[in-house]
């Protein structure tokens, strides 16, 4: 707090040198002034304080000046610890490869050398060919394998093809999900999933609503037993309001790919294939609603209905596009000249479809309607029945074929709309595109999980017209 000024105290008068009572503005034997008093001199330290002599002049610091400038055309800094004269925290010397060192008067010795363990740090994996002098990059000492404490770290990195810690990136990743080197509680793998093979590519994104991801995806490739090709995708996704879907969409999709790796090889036609694969799923996900009560609890709010999901699938095999369904998700067919018509290849399992096909509602004012996204086929145990569509085509031309959750199609429902969002180059690059296509869906919101395959269907033109089979 602030303090009031005062008079400093007189053991005698200045005039005649009695002593002065106390509190007296003037000296009671002679009369003298005592608020007259000057002022003491300034205080001085009773004890020398030594200031180093300044430097010569010749010694004074001079900064390289830098050659090249940033984008506000301020000098960029390139200055070295070397280029400035003075000592480490031993009192050593700085020096470095261009600074003679202050014992021995030699340059440093070189960390290019072939008995250095020198590294180098940068800003990026590129090469560097002009090396730390002409990149300003510090050079830096690399730690040395053979001490102690790097021993011990390099004996705990984790195993070629063991999980790595996405934060440390060096810790091995426990059981439970966590890093144990820093800790670190490492994201879902199924938060978000991506998998390209060389005619297919699929990513899946938990979005930006839900707490987990309930969709699935399997991608595969195989022979015909004439040798031929065979390219697979199936997208699955989970009904929200039953219980364990990530389960269901997990175990449909699995059992539908290994069903299909399967019969192809065998000589089974793709449509005869793709429908048993569906049964193979349905199959799967029933046997969820099987297991005894809390065998895979893992939900505390979790519904007591069955696990429930939709498929949607591609086979492309033999010149031939083949897809299947039951549920919601769909296919697009995309060909690679946009100036050619797109369209949808599935009909879905919904409340809308089954009122535009009754001709109650036209399509616009089904799918405004709340209860447009609720699905009259589904795979689970409490399903009605399981009836499986499959389609067979037979395109004229190069195309691209989107199978994709309602997460996707939200936000691009129509096949023009769907073509639109599809980049150009989706093509040669399916898997950049399938990136850009969940992108797209969480740039409209995201409001659902987003699962998207993409296959490139390579064919000549072979005149107008294509074969269509539907069952």
């Amino acid at each position: 707090m602030s303090q009031s000024h005062q008079q400093p105290a007189l053991s005698k008068c200045p005039g005649c040198e009695e002593p002065p009572v106390a509190g007296d503005l003037f000296c009671g034997a002679c009369g003298y002034d005592l608020s007259a008093v000057p002022a003491r001199p300034d205080d001085r330290p009773t004890m020398a304080i030594t200031v180093p002599p300044a430097a010569p002049a010749a010694e004074a610091v001079r900064w390289p000046t830098a050659e090249e400038t940033d984008s506000s055309d301020v000098p960029a800094p390139v200055v070295r610890p070397a280029d400035v004269p003075g000592t480490d925290s031993g009192g050593r010397p700085l020096t470095g490869p261009d600074t003679p060192d202050a014992e021995s008067g030699q340059g440093a010795a070189s960390p290019s050398g072939p008995d250095s363990a020198a590294a180098r740090v940068r800003h990026d994996d590129r090469a560097d060919p002009g090396g730390a002098e002409a990149s300003g990059d510090f050079a830096l000492a690399a730690p040395d394998p053979r001490a102690p404490e790097h021993a011990a770290a390099l004996a705990a990195a984790p195993a070629p093809g063991a999980k790595v810690c996405v934060a440390c990136r060096s810790g091995r990743v426990d059981a439970d999900g966590y890093c144990e080197n820093c800790g670190h509680a490492q994201p879902r793998e199924r938060d978000h999933m991506e998998q390209e093979l060389d005619a297919v590519a699929a990513v899946s994104d938990r979005g930006l609503r839900h707490h987990r991801n309930e969709d699935s995806f399997a991608v595969s490739s195989t022979a015909l037993p004439d040798g031929s090709p065979a390219v697979v995708a199936i997208v699955c996704d989970g009904v929200s309001s039953a219980s364990r879907p990530d389960e269901a969409s997990a175990a449909a999709a699995s059992a539908a790919n290994e069903a299909l790796l399967e019969s192809l090889p065998r000589g089974t036609h793709p449509q005869q294939a793709m429908r048993e694969a569906i049964v193979a799923a349905s199959e799967a996900v029933n046997a969820l609603a099987r297991e005894p009560a809390g065998a895979r609890e893992h939900d505390a709010h979790r519904h007591q209905n069955a696990p429930a999901c939709t498929l949607v699938g591609a086979i492309m095999a033999g010149g031939l596009l083949i897809v299947g369904w039951v549920g919601d998700s769909r296919v697009y067919w995309v060909p690679e000249d946009r100036t050619q018509p797109t369209a949808r290849l599935t009909e879905d399992d919904s409340w809308a479809a089954q009122m535009v096909a009754a001709g109650l509602m036209n399509e616009a004012e089904a799918y405004a309607d709340e209860r447009a996204h609720a699905i009259t086929g589904w795979l689970g145990a409490d399903a009605y029945e399981l009836e499986p569509h499959t389609a067979a085509f037979k395109p004229d031309r190069p195309g691209l074929v989107v199978v994709c959750t309602d997460g996707l199609w939200n936000y691009a429902e129509s096949a023009e709309e769907m073509a639109a969002a599809v980049p150009a180059d989706a093509q040669r690059q399916p898997l950049q595109a399938a990136r850009a296509l969940v992108g797209h869906a969480l740039d409209g919101g995201g409001h659902d999980n987003v699962t998207v395959a993409l296959l490139p269907f390579a064919v000549r033109p072979q005149g107008a017209g294509s074969a269509c089979e539907t069952v």
